[in-house]
């Protein structure tokens, strides 16, 4: 009686100690399970933010490279704005010295032609005297000098060129020049009573002053 009760007691203690290696193992089983839950977990709390991450460098590397395509922009249309201006400068010391230079060429040009013409004068001054001096008689050389001095007074007029007769005229010195003094009886005070020699003019240029006789006044 006391061997069926020693055996029925090991049975339960190597029964109760199955168990608790069964439930030992479960545990063990729940607690890899609920670890590699937590690592997978992480895992996944971790992978949106390596996107995130490479998306934030991108971002910073584009802006990075905006703000220097902006600089090299910046640098450049400076240089292009200094190039203009130095450009439209010069550009306008050339318009400025080709005006100068036609200026010059044309004041050269009519101080040549006003050489020529004052040259010129003379001549008309002496062929005047000879026709003065041939009287009212027609010949062939009267003829031929009134042929002349017409010839080169029309040259003359072509040309521009006016004569400043002033007789009668009150004396303005612009024009004239006063070489001898008239009295009361020979005109208005102030006024030319004789012209000496006529003068000259190229639009509003004097070549010549008129020598003139002017009344006392």
């Amino acid at each position: 009686m006391k061997n069926k009760k020693n055996k029925k007691n090991k049975s339960q203690k190597a029964q109760q100690s199955f168990t608790e290696r069964i439930a030992k193992a479960a545990g063990g089983f729940k607690e890899r399970a609920k670890s590699m839950n937590s690592e997978e977990k992480a895992e996944q709390a971790q992978q949106p933010e390596q996107p995130e991450t490479q998306a934030q460098q991108e971002s910073g590397e584009a802006e990075v490279d905006v703000k220097a395509l902006q600089a090299e922009l910046e640098k450049a249309k400076a240089q292009s704005d200094e190039y203009l201006d130095l450009a439209q400068r010069k550009q306008a010391e050339f318009a400025n010295y080709r005006r100068r230079t036609e200026g010059i060429r044309a004041e050269a040009f009519d101080d040549g032609r006003r050489e020529a013409i004052g040259q010129l004068l003379p001549i008309v001054d002496n062929l005047e005297r000879a026709l003065a001096a041939a009287g009212e008689e027609e010949n062939a050389l009267k003829s031929g000098v009134e042929m002349v001095l017409r010839q080169t007074r029309d040259a003359l007029t072509k040309m521009g060129v006016e004569e400043i007769d002033p007789q009668g005229q009150p004396f303005d010195a612009e024009l004239m020049n006063a070489v001898m003094q008239g009295t009361a009886e020979e005109g208005e005070p102030g006024t030319v009573c004789m012209v000496l020699q006529k003068g000259y003019k190229l639009g509003e240029r004097v070549i010549r002053h008129a020598m003139v006789k002017v009344v006392a006044g």
